[in-house]
């Protein structure tokens, strides 16, 4: 949760500048494993917020009756496409579904 901070003056601004400087960590480990790692992370759970939003819309679509059979087939397969490809992403990063869930606030994990 944000914090509000009220500062009154200039060495009010200084000193709470000088808390969360001596918050962050001296030295940040950045190997190129890390990086690879932190950057597939990244992405993979972009793709998978994407994909789960996707799915999402097609059930409503779906449910509307806005879809022919044809674009309900296509779609299904798309989708689980998409699922077999990021489950093979996630197996060459070594990642788990549990690394690349999201607290996404008042709607809950991403998965």
């Amino acid at each position: 949760m944000d914090k509000i901070i009220d500062i009154d003056s200039p060495d009010e601004f200084i000193e709470e500048i000088e808390k969360i400087h001596g918050a962050l960590p001296k030295r940040i480990n950045a190997n190129a494993k890390n990086v690879e790692k932190g950057l597939s992370k990244l992405v993979l759970t972009l793709i998978e917020l994407i994909r789960k939003l996707l799915e999402k819309q097609a059930m409503r679509r779906i449910d509307a009756g806005s879809l022919s059979e044809e674009e309900i087939e296509r779609v299904g397969e798309t989708l689980m496409k998409l699922e077999n490809k990021m489950q093979e992403l996630k197996g060459i990063f070594g990642l788990t579904d549990e690394e690349l869930n999201l607290n996404l606030g008042p709607l809950g994990d991403l998965m």
